[in-house]
């Protein structure tokens, strides 16, 4: 089907469609020289040129290039971001191939971090970015570093805390930001734009689930429809709010099953009237501080990473053991659960602590906790 007329002309409404080329679009010849590589996109009339130079001049940092991450930053590169900074402490697995658009067959070969393989790919797409690679775990520590003189901040992370992190830096630092987070065939999405938009915070006052009360990608499966649909509607918000049409931007929670082809958006306006967010209105940000990150510390000559939380809770031993149990080997009693997992074990205690053995790598550990055990 010729994508200038599409479905239009089956309803009838084919003269509006070429009305509206007409009188609104630019034409190719007014188009500069450096943007007609963006050509289709600057014909969208709400976009135009205007919003082209904006993108130019504009720029973001990705927390994170797996599944989200990778699509938002083919979509963002190919819009033409003047700068990306991509973050991610991760590496390459043959399992990333089913849903992580940007790699291929030959980065797992090579053992690339996934932030190198993911610019390799795009500077072949685009030329005319600046995408700056940073192999790092977000953490308290170097978030305001990585998210320094940007104008937005998108989320492609795996775990609450780390977006509970991103809530706290945007908001102090007056960033808007881009929530999403997906598992087995449904998405969330929703703008963060402070002064603006209710945050994260605001959403979910008793801060993230404690670990191992909800599935994760690795227990509950991912389609990678899903990733896709909630990735483009990250970028688009992205897109409008680099562009200059921050008027335009979604201020609701969106949430999609792809399985049952089904959408809800849910009004947050009344949150934020609240006004008794401790992170928006009081400007305490407790993740941002370390108060409320989690604790990893390498055990001297042991291979391991204990990685506990400052929280307190209880953890069902029980009913983490039915979940990892297809997964592979698990060996619980009253006091501890051991998992064994990619040449590690990871022994989860009732109280939430955790130690990864066969690894001294803390990233690596945090890895493997949130993918098995969550936030």
């Amino acid at each position: 089907m010729n994508c200038d007329v599409g479905l239009g002309a089956f309803f009838g409404v084919a003269q509006a469609s070429v009305f509206f080329m007409s009188e609104s679009t630019p034409h190719l010849e007014s188009i500069a020289a450096d943007l007609q590589r963006y050509e289709k996109q600057i014909r969208f009339a709400p976009f135009g040129p205007a919003g082209q130079r904006h993108l130019q001049k504009a720029s973001c940092v990705i927390i994170g290039c797996g599944a989200l991450g990778s699509v938002q930053a083919s979509i963002l590169v190919r819009a033409g971001v003047g700068r990306i900074r991509i973050v991610d402490r991760d590496f390459v697995e043959t399992s990333n191939l089913q849903r992580q658009v940007l790699f291929n067959e030959n980065d797992v070969a090579s053992g690339l971090p996934k932030a190198i393989a993911a610019v390799n790919h795009l500077r072949q797409i685009n030329s005319q970015v600046q995408i700056d690679a940073v192999v790092e775990d977000a953490n308290h520590g170097n978030i305001r570093a990585l998210c320094r003189d940007v104008d937005a901040i998108l989320d492609g992370t795996d775990n609450f805390e780390t977006r509970f992190l991103i809530n706290d830096v945007a908001v102090e630092q007056n960033v808007p930001w881009f929530y999403g987070g997906c598992i087995g065939a449904e998405g969330q999405a929703m703008t963060i734009v402070p002064g603006e938009t209710p945050c994260l915070q605001c959403l979910m006052s008793q801060g993230p689930p404690p670990p191992g009360t909800t599935a994760t990608c690795d227990t509950a499966g991912i389609l990678a429809a899903i990733i896709n649909i909630i990735a483009a509607i990250q970028s688009c918000e992205a897109l409008k709010v680099l562009s200059g049409n921050r008027s335009a931007i979604n201020r609701k929670l969106t949430v999609i099953d792809a399985w049952t082809n089904t959408m809800r958006q849910l009004d947050l306006s009344a949150l934020a009237q609240q006004g008794n967010c401790p992170c928006c209105k009081d400007r305490k940000f407790e993740w941002l501080g370390g108060q409320r990150a989690s604790r990893s510390i390498v055990l001297c000559g042991r291979n391991s990473v204990q990685i506990s939380s400052p929280e307190k809770y209880v953890l069902s031993l029980e009913q983490l053991e039915r979940r990892l149990s297809e997964l592979g080997r698990v060996h619980r009693n009253e006091y501890l659960l051991k998992f064994f997992a990619e040449e590690c074990t990871l022994t989860v205690f009732s109280g939430g602590r955790t130690i990864v053995t066969g690894t001294g790598d803390p990233a690596k550990a945090k890895s493997l906790y949130s993918r098995y055990i969550g936030s």
